[in-house]
């Protein structure tokens, strides 16, 4: 081992390229022995109850361990290999009962709470006030106040948690990464893009496994899955790479996917939410939908349910009509009937052609990545006044670069990482992590943010760049967002910088909102640049791409009602009160199945195939402790930043321009970037829009008509 190792070195950006597994370990040796030693500092009986001896000395004190940690758990999404992941898992354990037992420490909790009792309290900043309030209620959501016995059993629970996370995690992962589709004739090729066809040609001449001869290898990453769903004629090919996908880690993996059983998700599931039941139990609450309310803007799961309701019901007769127009076309000019799950993305891709004389091929020609990247800098740059440029630094893979974000006179605010490309052992999917929090050090000098990017864009094939679909720009827009809202946060206190302290129902404001400029005519203009041409896309096209955006939109927002209230109804009681497997047609389904069986007859109108297990990949909700009974908060953060944008489509209609207007982009940076979790999100959005939130933009966008009653986000 070098004589420094990386993950301790005195560096402002990490040394990815020096990092190896064996590093791992000794590095948390240090961070947890500085974190406790500081902890037992704090909560001596002579240490005073002021800001600087415990909030400032712990916070410090734990953020190296911290920060390392959540780098780490980044580059097991990065660089899955067997020793990363055994030298993770060996530590996941004890980082996990630090946390927990910093979370239950009473010495600590009286601490805060001898804080908040103080005559002095009432002279700390509203910023400060608020870092009490949410480390009060961590304490209490923590076990902090639990009798000494049930301390421990919950200590128990939360540790076994954390392992099932990682468990899932590396379940689908695995199950991903091991599934190959094997083509031998050309002709069951047929509608496939050709850089499709080159990257599986290009895949199977690279499989050691592979036989001789003309062979084309799709396997479940990008391009192959969505390209073979919504391109590919031959219909065997779409229900073969269906089956493979949608039984992902779960117990029919081993008959449409080769998985191993020890990749089924199933009994991790069950498990899972058991001890979610028993953790909220042990928290004095009914079911963990309440626990996760107890956070969010929402509050009850009953608020919840009756918004999920409200959007299904007013997208339901779009949906009806949506889906017995592909229904029909199906029949009528593909002769496709009945219409399968298989189907849905090829028919409807080929109706949009139709409909709209555009494809997606033709509109992907256009969103070269660089030009794309180009453009989405030079937007941030225009709107919040900033500056972004490439940097020096190390990577942990060759396809990563290093960007600087300054402010308009030059002062650095933070550096971010993106890694745009699918690839094997890489997670799939594209996500926000925060890498460093703005801060103090001992000093009193800012310690500046840095955010790492994760995109799920298919790479560059042969010779040619790689070409992002509209939807891939803008998922790149959406994780931008985040990346705002943390990089460009003013607040010092760590514990509501940037992204931390938002309530989780509305951390998707920021990301939501900068997804709203992908269907503006002068930011696609400006974004685009053809592969062959270098033109920018055309305005005919963009008419037609506008034209087709609420094209199935009444069957989208029904499948997003479906995976918020599968989500919530699943924590609102535990395992024990499922639908039992005689509430559906499938009598070896298991709870967790049979409940995702129901909620997706209830609110979806494609019929679901038997065989869909997606529950058992479904990531966000069994792979993380954020957003178990808070997926919702998509469409709960949408009403906010659907209004929120409202304000720049005002400005363009008042005739200050489009909407790149950078007067109400400083605006938004300063009320809603800038303050990250310092204030209630509510109160931020208020601040901004000088009004309580409207649904009106939310239904416009998503074009779903007619009023909306659910409950006031206020």
């Amino acid at each position: 081992m070098p004589p420094t190792n990386p993950l301790l070195a005195a560096t402002d950006l990490p040394l990815f390229s020096q990092l190896r597994p064996e590093h791992i370990t000794p590095a948390l040796d240090v961070l947890l022995a500085t974190a406790q030693a500081t902890v037992d500092k704090a909560t001596q009986p002579t240490t005073p109850a002021t800001w600087q001896a415990v909030v400032t000395t712990v916070e410090l004190g734990t953020e190296p361990l911290a920060r390392t940690w959540r780098t780490l758990t980044h580059l097991g999404g990065m660089i899955d290999t067997p020793a990363f992941r055994e030298a993770y898992d060996q530590n996941l354990t004890r980082v996990t009962a630090f946390w927990v037992a910093f979370g239950q420490n009473l010495a600590l909790h009286e601490k805060y709470q001898a804080m908040v009792a103080s005559p002095q309290a009432a002279q700390l900043s509203a910023t400060r006030r608020k870092v009490l309030d949410d480390a009060l209620r961590h304490f209490r959501m923590a076990g902090a106040e639990l009798p000494e016995a049930s301390k421990a059993r919950f200590a128990t629970v939360r540790g076994r948690q954390a392992a099932l996370h990682k468990a899932f995690l590396d379940n689908v992962q695995d199950a991903r990464d091991a599934y190959a589709c094997w083509v031998y004739r050309e002709e069951e090729l047929a509608g496939l893009p050709e850089d499709v066809r080159e990257a599986a040609r290009e895949a199977a001449n690279q499989d050691s496994g592979a036989q001789t001869g003309l062979a084309w290898k799709f396997t479940l990453h990008e391009p192959f899955h969505t390209a073979v769903q919504r391109y590919a004629e031959h219909r065997p090919l779409r229900e073969k790479m269906y089956g493979a996908w949608s039984t992902l880690a779960s117990e029919l993996g081993q008959q449409y996917a080769a998985d191993k059983p020890e990749w089924n998700n199933t009994p991790v599931m069950l498990e899972l939410l058991a001890l979610r039941q028993e953790e909220a139990e042990l928290l004095g609450y009914q079911n963990y939908a309440e626990v996760s309310l107890a956070r969010k803007m929402a509050e009850t799961p009953a608020r919840v349910v009756a918004f999920l309701e409200d959007l299904g019901q007013r997208a339901s007769s779009k949906a009806a009509n949506d889906w017995a127009e592909l229904s029909a076309f199906a029949e009528e000019v593909l002769g496709i009937s009945p219409l399968k799950d298989w189907d849905v993305a090829f028919v409807a891709e080929q109706l949009r052609q139709q409909r709209y004389d555009f494809s997606q091929l033709e509109l992907q020609q256009y969103f070269q990545e660089q030009a794309v990247l180009d453009g989405l800098f030079q937007i941030a740059q225009t709107l919040f006044g900033i500056e972004i440029k490439r940097a020096d630094g190390e990577t942990w893979h060759p396809d990563v670069r290093l960007f600087q974000v300054a402010d308009k006179d030059g002062t650095l605010l933070a550096h971010f990482y993106l890694d745009p490309y699918a690839r094997e052992s890489k997670r799939g999917g594209a996500w926000m992590e925060d890498g460093r929090t703005r801060h103090l050090n001992a000093h009193g000098e800012v310690v500046r943010p840095i955010v790492y990017l994760s995109c799920d864009i298919s790479p560059p094939a042969g010779d040619k760049p790689a070409l992002l679909s509209h939807t891939d720009v803008i998922d790149l827009f959406h994780e931008f967002g985040h990346a705002m809202h943390h990089m460009l946060t003013t607040v010092n206190e760590l514990a509501v910088s940037g992204v931390n302290g938002v309530e989780g129902d509305a951390i998707e404001l920021p990301s939501q909102f900068m997804e709203n400029f992908c269907w503006e005519w002068d930011v696609l203009s400006a974004i685009s640049s053809h592969v062959k041409t270098g033109a920018s896309l055309p305005r005919d096209l963009f008419d037609k791409l506008t034209a087709a955006r609420h094209f199935r939109s009444g069957l989208q927002m029904r499948t997003q009602v479906a995976l918020a209230m599968f989500d919530m109804l699943i924590h609102l009681g535990g395992p024990a009160t499922l639908p039992t497997a005689s509430s559906t047609d499938a009598s070896s389904l298991s709870p967790v199945a049979a409940l995702w069986v129901d909620v997706n007859r209830r609110y979806r109108f494609e019929p679901l195939m038997p065989i869909s297990r997606y529950c058992n990949q479904f990531t966000h909700i069994f792979a993380s402790p954020e957003y178990p009974a808070g997926f919702y908060g998509y469409k709960w953060a949408e009403l906010l930043s659907s209004d929120a944008y409202g304000a720049f489509e005002e400005a363009a209609q008042a005739g200050q321009g489009n909407v790149l207007d950078p007067h109400t982009g400083a605006r938004f940076r300063a009320e809603i970037l800038a303050v990250g979790g310092s204030r209630r999100a509510l109160d931020s959005f208020e601040a901004f829009r000088g009004r309580a939130p409207d649904i009106g933009a939310l239904l416009r966008h998503c074009g779903v008509e007619g009023p909306l009653e659910s409950p006031e986000v206020a």
